[in-house]
């Protein structure tokens, strides 16, 4: 039967592996980039995590590594498990143990990490996606209540996106609708700075990973007035050149 591999982080217990009895001599970044390259011979990997033993065991490593297919998880167990893979002594690799009554909500993945799947799949050229149309449904829905003479501060940022994704190959088109609404954070205004921060939603508190994590950004804006009237000639060149330079989306 065919493997259905969703484009979300994975967390089911059949798609890690945990690999154990690892040698003391290399880095925790040399066994990283061992382990990379012998699992994922196996399938596309999400990640490979590496941590010295505890004080009361042996000198050593182990690792936890997660898998986007069961599949690719149980062909690396199988061929790798006692095996000396890349050190003089054998290691053990098995599944995961994590109990079946536990349960993540699923997470999606970001755009870099969609894009890497999709291509491990489909092939680089194997898929397209074309955005549909795209619209601030926040600032509709101010119009629609634009009865009040002084305008109300937004709560929340509300985008409505339709997609497509193009499979040439296979001659299918697969359309998309997607609704996102986030808060918009109270600003604190000091002295003439703004600080705003941005904090991920309550639920990846539970995620064990740390790339599954968004750092806290903040962005600090400074008025103009503030500055002599040479500052604010070279603002003004800086902002200039920062337009022709296009930053890549935060996920």
């Amino acid at each position: 039967m065919a493997e259905l591999v969703p484009f979300a982080v994975p967390t089911e217990r059949d798609k890690t592996l945990l690999v154990w009895e690892l040698s003391s001599g290399p880095t925790a970044e040399a066994l990283h980039h061992s382990l990379f390259t012998a699992f994922s011979q196996f399938g596309l990997l999400y990640s490979v995590r590496v941590f010295p033993n505890a004080a009361v065991a042996q000198p050593g490593f182990y690792a936890v590594i997660k898998f986007y297919s069961a599949r690719a998880a149980h062909r690396a167990q199988k061929a790798c498990d006692r095996k000396q893979l890349f050190q003089t002594s054998p290691v053990k690799v098995h599944l995961g143990t994590r109990h079946k009554a536990v349960q993540y909500q699923a997470l999606p993945l970001n755009s870099s990490q969609c894009q890497e799947l999709a291509n491990y799949y489909f092939g680089f050229n194997g898929w397209s996606k074309r955005i549909i149309k795209l619209q601030e449904l926040s600032d509709l829905e101010e119009k629609e209540n634009g009865d009040t003479m002084v305008p109300l501060p937004k709560q929340s940022l509300k985008f409505f996106c339709a997609l497509e994704v193009v499979l040439p190959s296979y001659d299918c088109r697969s359309p998309g609708i997607g609704l996102v609404e986030e808060p918009v954070n109270k600003m604190e205004e000091e002295s003439g700075k703004i600080a705003v921060e941005y904090r991920p939603s309550e639920e990846i508190v539970d995620v064990r990973w740390e790339e599954e994590l968004h750092g806290l950004i903040q962005v600090s804006c400074s008025p103009w007035k503030q500055y002599g009237q040479e500052e604010n000639e070279y603002l003004s060149d800086f902002s200039l050149e920062e337009e022709e330079f296009r930053l890549p989306e935060l996920d």
